[in-house]
């Protein structure tokens, strides 16, 4: 196998398993209904992620929901941006099937 091949794949494995765990991260944190940015701002102050960025959460979010794990079930303004966002909730008890 190739050097390159071999590190690709490690790499490849390593994304998998904090994509996983960060799954998990926000589904833990939708205890209610929440937007990507106050997922970022609760895993921001619980020191699981580097700043309060809402790109540590919404493309997470987008793919819960495109698994059936979390839905958004309206919008609002956002109290920090100030844009409409997605409010999000998560669907059912299927967090231990990730």
């Amino acid at each position: 196998m190739k050097i390159t091949t071999e590190t690709r794949q490690l790499s490849f494995n390593d994304i998998q398993e904090k994509t996983k765990k960060r799954y998990e991260q926000i589904l833990d944190r939708l205890d209610k209904p929440k937007t990507a940015k106050e997922i970022a701002v609760e895993m921001f102050e619980l020191g699981l992620i580097p700043s309060t960025e809402r790109n540590y959460t919404a493309p997470r979010l987008t793919e819960l929901e495109k698994m059936g794990y979390v839905k958004a079930i309206d919008k609002k303004k956002c109290e920090y941006t100030g844009k409409t966002v997605a409010i999000y909730e998560k669907v059912g008890g299927m967090k231990d099937e990730i």
